[in-house]
């Protein structure tokens, strides 16, 4: 008898320290329900920040320590304090920084085809959970004489601070402000990408800017054909080019992940970030075959080969190595 209680009692322990202990792989999707266009930042708390379209109202904000297990701290916005210079407009596709002291999040304000008049707008907090303040609209399309002036990305680069932006009209970039939050006066617009494309993210790694882009169609279900492609450059304004030096302001480009039996519609990735091991991994959105509603949050382990960049099988995974934290 005794026996057999020692036997129980260390089976119990053991169940207690694998609950504590995480798996070694982890599941796409990595969030289960609709969080399109993400976009991620490391707070000096030490946790992950994840933004992102679905409440087009308020802007949903996640946060992680180890980019598989998530939990919902808020939104970006309120009832009251929501962006209003479009009216009646939704709030799309997130983008979070830290420039200065500030964490400085763009968002697109639009109504569904509203190219003339949408625009990107932008607001800042002390903390990536917020709350934000809106510093309202940095421009509308028929301001800036961009058609479809949604998606923006920023970066900063040689001392300078630049937003890219752009949807199926062109991708432009320009100078901004030395706090980000306006075009620089007298700031030239520069088209750096063609019309097939949205969701710009651009990735500079051993002397050169990888331009990451959508194209296809996002929003349509199973029937979505969104397909994460990519194009590089030595230089930040391109030309961006694919491996056979085709120019991707001519839409050509190398594709990076594309849909499979599981996965469909799989696009608009966020930044790279880089686990412990230096492994880097990326999050982008897709339609799952056996549950379609919404388009779930997914990511998945980015290797570089030969100077670009690859996903394995080109495609989304399934199950995968955890990453290292």
């Amino acid at each position: 008898m005794q026996r057999i209680l020692l036997i129980v009692a260390f089976l119990a322990i053991s169940c207690v320290l694998m609950a504590k202990k995480p798996g070694k792989t982890y599941q796409n999707p990595v969030i289960n329900y609709s969080l399109p266009d993400p976009s991620i930042i490391k707070g000096e708390d030490g946790y992950y920040y994840l933004y992102a379209t679905e409440d087009i109202k308020h802007l949903p904000i996640h946060r992680s320590k180890d980019l598989v297990e998530w939990e919902f701290v808020g939104t970006a916005f309120t009832k009251d304090t929501r962006p209003n210079f479009e009216p009646k407009g939704g709030l799309w596709a997130p983008d979070i920084n830290k420039i200065g002291d500030k964490y400085v999040l763009y968002y697109s304000m639009s109504v569904w085809g509203g190219e003339g008049t949408c625009g990107i707008g932008c607001a800042t907090a002390d903390k990536p959970e917020g709350p934000f303040t809106d510093h309202g609209k940095m421009f509308r399309s028929n301001e800036i004489n961009v058609q479809n002036s949604i998606d923006p990305f920023y970066i900063g680069d040689g001392g300078k601070k630049y937003l890219f932006w752009g949807s199926f009209r062109g991708i432009y970039g320009i100078e901004l402000s030395d706090d980000g939050l306006s075009v620089k006066k007298g700031a030239k617009l520069r088209q750096v990408a063609g019309t097939a494309y949205e969701g710009t993210y651009i990735h500079k790694k051993d002397g050169y800017y990888y331009f990451f882009a959508s194209i296809g169609t996002c929003c349509e279900g199973l029937k979505s054909t969104y397909t994460t492609v990519v194009g590089r450059s030595k230089k930040l304004f391109g030309p961006y080019i694919d491996k056979s030096g085709k120019k991707m302001l001519d839409n050509h480009h190398e594709v990076l992940i594309q849909k499979n039996e599981a996965f469909v519609g799989v696009g608009h990735n966020s930044e790279i970030v880089t686990d412990k091991a230096g492994n880097d991994w990326m999050f982008y959105h897709a339609v799952s075959t056996k549950r379609p509603e919404g388009r779930v949050l997914m990511m998945d382990k980015v290797e570089w080969k030969g100077g670009w960049p690859s996903v394995a099988g080109n495609s989304p995974s399934t199950e995968s190595a955890r990453p290292v934290f």
